[in-house]
């Protein structure tokens, strides 16, 4: 081969090569990735551990969480505020949570308002914050004598179905959806939320044997449809008034919806899945196809709570199927690590089950996040997979991308009023700015003002909450963290999770234009 031939050749190939390597670390390091976790509250599977802890176990076990998961590199927490016709938060529509204060109806003692508490906490440390509630599920068990006097079972007994040892608001009354659409409104109104999130409980799973009777509400309303069709419609129509009432009080308020894993089997649909399962469709009477079709929700979280290869319902032809079919949302898998070591299927046995799963999401483009089930499950338990998924697949942070309805341009680029440094801490100083609502700012480090590489996630210091003081942006970070680099890049993080263009700042020359009168700590 010619000299300049094989130049040539090797230059090729460095750059093919280069490149591929390059994709295959973006993939596997992603910048733009959701992390959620599950932290259930009903029964007290995750928090608080016990009905009975104090208010200072309860703050300190919930922080617990929150810092083990910033630790792994998450980035969001879907936290259930709702149950069981309860509330985690004072509300007139619904009894404190005997789950939070162990007797149903009972305010914390010494008081305090747990979800505005557990929000303030999960923004500190750069955690979205998605509302979990349960709308339709009423109780959690027969049991009435544990309920508040003020609990809709007792205030609206025409409202409820008892059906497998719970009882249910029966979806079908006009009177139910408005109640329950007053209770997402309150959330939503009163607390700084990223998200309002609904898990797969619309019609209850089927109990052998019995049939859910709400054939007085079929009657009355369900003229011209089928049972099956009539229940769909109930559902879907909640759905969309629940879509439209958070979006006129908070636009930036995401909807998300985490179904049952199948959507319909091929058996019965050719739009299905290959799966032989219970479905949405047919058995709880939820159509998520619809409801991306409609855009009446920015994200999907599909339980996708089996192996790869299991034989009625893999994991892997499922988020293939889930990429597939999804329209106008983001779509994120649900992963089952409460199966580790815990299931008849023993490929739950494997370590490497749960790393393989992402790997496998992640190859699929329109798949953008993970969310596990449940909080407890990586706490002190399970250490060798969350050491493999630490040391690999979340290895780096990540920022959740915007969804797709919610996707803009931040105007805004950072401007820098002050940056100082000692052995502590540097302090930034940015001037508010005047079109962007910013939730956070995010910190880069590099070598140099020209070389700092804001898609490259292992250069991401840190995504700090703002603090905003007389038109101005203060925060600090830790000087163990920044004193590596020689500069850095600033970024706002709107409301909607858009990221603005960087601002470049070269930490070796501190700029002081100003002292504000009450510089910020806090970090």
């Amino acid at each position: 081969m010619h000299k300049n031939q094989q130049l040539l050749f090797s230059i090729l190939f460095l750059v093919f090569f280069g490149w591929k390597s390059l994709a295959q670390e973006k993939t596997l390091h992603p910048k733009n990735e959701f992390r959620g976790v599950w932290i259930a509250t009903v029964v007290n599977i995750d928090w608080p551990k016990t009905a009975i802890d104090g208010v200072e176990k309860e703050k300190a076990d919930y922080l617990e969480i929150l810092d083990t998961y910033k630790k792994l590199n998450y980035n969001a927490v879907i936290v259930q505020v709702r149950s069981v016709g309860d509330a985690m938060y004072p509300s007139e529509l619904a009894p404190w949570s005997r789950f939070l204060t162990g007797k149903e109806g009972q305010a914390p003692n010494p008081y305090y308002d747990a979800l505005a508490w557990m929000i303030e906490e999960a923004h500190k440390r750069g955690f979205e914050f998605h509302a979990w509630l349960n709308p339709y599920r009423a109780t959690f068990d027969l049991n009435k004598q544990q309920l508040s006097p003020t609990h809709d079972v007792f205030k609206h007994p025409e409202w409820m179905i008892e059906y497998g040892g719970k009882i249910y608001y029966d979806p079908a009354l006009p009177e139910v959806q408005a109640h329950l659409t007053k209770v997402v409104k309150e959330v939503v109104d009163k607390y700084d939320i990223d998200a309002i999130h609904f898990d797969d409980y619309f019609y209850p799973y089927t109990v052998a044997g019995k049939a859910f009777n709400d054939s007085a509400s079929f009657r009355k309303y369900g003229a011209g449809l089928s049972l099956s069709d009539w229940r769909r419609a109930n559902v879907s129509n909640f759905v969309h008034t629940i879509s439209t009432t958070i979006k006129a009080s908070k636009p930036w308020v995401q909807f998300g919806i985490s179904p049952f894993g199948v959507w319909r089997n091929k058996s019965v649909d050719p739009k299905g899945s290959e799966t032989q399962s219970t479905s949405n469709y047919d058995d709880l009477y939820a159509d998520p196809v619809l409801w991306m079709d409609q855009k009446w929700i920015d994200y999907i979280l599909p339980q996708l709570y089996w192996s790869m290869n299991n034989t009625r319902a893999s994991y892997s032809k499922l988020v293939k199927w889930w990429s597939e079919n999804s329209n106008n949302t983001a779509v994120y898998i649900g992963h089952a690590t409460y199966k580790i070591r815990g299931d008849s299927d023993k490929s739950w046995n494997y370590i490497n089950e749960i790393p393989t799963q992402v790997d496998f999401a992640r190859s699929f483009k329109n798949v953008s996040g993970s969310a596990y089930y449940s909080a407890k499950w990586f706490m002190n338990k399970n250490f060798d997979v969350v050491r493999l998924l630490a040391d690999n697949q979340y290895k780096y942070p990540a920022l959740p991308a915007p969804v797709p309805n919610l996707k803009h341009i931040v105007i805004d680029i950072p401007v820098l009023n002050e940056f100082q440094k000692d052995s502590t801490k540097y302090s930034f100083n940015i001037k508010s700015p005047l079109n962007t609502q910013v939730r956070y700012m995010v910190i880069y480090g590099g070598e140099n003002t020209s070389k700092v590489d804001i898609n490259d996630p292992s250069k991401i210091i840190d995504k700090v909450a703002v603090n905003q003081y007389d038109g101005t942006i203060l925060f600090s970070i830790p000087a163990e963290k920044m004193n590596q680099y020689k500069a850095c890049a600033v970024t706002f993080i709107d409301y909607f999770a858009n990221e603005s263009t960087p601002t470049f700042i070269d930490l070796k020359k501190p700029i002081k234009i100003y002292s504000p009168a009450q510089p910020n700590e806090n970090r």
